[in-house]
């Protein structure tokens, strides 16, 4: 197993390999139930990075926590809206399966179908040889293992063996998703997203930050290529940034400030190669019928300042800055959507013209 400077040096060649340039990709979940219609906003949005889209309104088993659920053991899917693990029946059939697939690298058992990813697989048919790079997602351990419940609604995350399991399952998950996306260009980016970050440390949550590093990093290690966590409410940054990651993603039009609170943790991910991905476009309906690309981009300086005034390369924030929407799409309407990619795009083409002369 590779040390963590190892795994950070591995990190550092990647990043050096990528220059973002001030790019616009999007998170995941869109609002459309028909995929091809999905990914043709998507292509015609942000045809640089473009991402294969989750439609939560298609079907349940889109539903983040559901969609990567198959082959998870004792997983039962109750009806339209609930998933858990029943532990009433012997796990230990499902439990020797997995550990086996782990050891031998086995992805293809842990594969993600069309039923319950279509907008993957609508990606997987399309040419994709002249993108940037292609983006995937998948549900983090952590957000994954609290939102899972057993038969008696106990989160899973509080089983230590189910916990173990849970990260091992999402890293074959992330890993066979990777090396399909691969195979439609050799740039690869995958979004661990984990939105139950934010809870950490409330009454509600009580999960210690080194189970949340090494359950975080059992899935990381399973991705080759850029990789990344997303994040969409605020949480302790440095704890995310001392991880492997290439690419913290993060919500930058409600939380830049929260951010800006851990200039050294940022430095030293930043000195190190590491990309900050801004969600500076608002994925709420009526922010974004007040805001333009040119708000936005005056909004996405006064985020960057707040780290510049604290000592922070103002120069390294634009070549390692990539643009999202503050979170997934998936709520919105579809013109909505359609308008959030639509404002992101022109605000990326805003800025890369303003700092970079339109080029990478």
């Amino acid at each position: 197993m590779s040390s963590n400077r190892e795994l950070k040096e591995e990190a550092t060649k990647r990043r050096v390999e990528f220059s973002p340039g001030m790019r616009m990709t999007a998170v995941g979940s869109m609002p459309q139930a028909e995929p091809q219609s999905a990914w043709e906003m998507v292509l015609n949005r942000i045809p640089d990075i473009p991402i294969w889209p989750q439609l939560p309104n298609r079907s349940f088993r889109e539903n983040m926590y559901v969609q990567y659920s198959e082959g998870f053991p004792g997983v039962v899917l109750q009806g339209e809206d609930r998933i858990y693990v029943d532990r009433g029946r012997s796990l230990d059939e499902g439990l020797e399966r997995l550990y086996l697939a782990y050891l031998q690298n086995d992805l293809e058992a842990y594969a993600v179908s069309s039923q319950y990813a279509a907008g993957l697989y609508t990606m997987l048919a399309s040419d994709l040889r002249e993108a940037v790079a292609v983006k995937g997602q998948v549900t983090g351990p952590i957000s994954w293992g609290l939102s899972v419940t057993d038969q008696a609604r106990r989160p899973i995350l509080y089983d230590e063996v189910l916990a173990d399991a849970v990260a091992k399952h999402l890293r074959l998950k992330a890993a066979w998703q990777e090396r399909a996306l691969a195979a439609l260009n050799p740039r690869t980016i995958l979004f661990i997203d984990e939105p139950y970050l934010s809870a950490l440390g409330s009454a509600f949550v009580s999960v210690p930050g080194d189970l949340v590093v090494g359950l975080l990093e059992e899935v990381l290690m399973g991705v080759q290529g850029l990789k990344g966590v997303h994040c969409c409410g605020n949480t302790d940054w440095s704890l995310l940034l001392e991880t492997s990651i290439d690419i913290l993603n993060f919500d930058a039009y409600n939380f830049a400030e929260s951010v800006s609170l851990y200039p050294e943790a940022i430095a030293a991910f930043l000195d190190r190669g590491g990309i900050m991905a801004w969600g500076i476009v608002p994925n709420e309906a009526k922010a974004l019928e007040s805001e333009t690309a040119e708000s936005l981009a005056s909004r996405l300086e006064q985020a960057m300042s707040l780290l510049v005034r604290k000592g922070i390369s103002q120069e390294l924030l634009i070549k390692r800055c990539l643009i999202t929407p503050s979170c997934g799409l998936g709520g919105l309407r579809v013109e909505q959507a359609d308008r959030a990619l639509e404002m992101g795009a022109s605000l990326s083409e805003l800025v890369r013209g303003r700092y970079l002369g339109g080029g990478s």
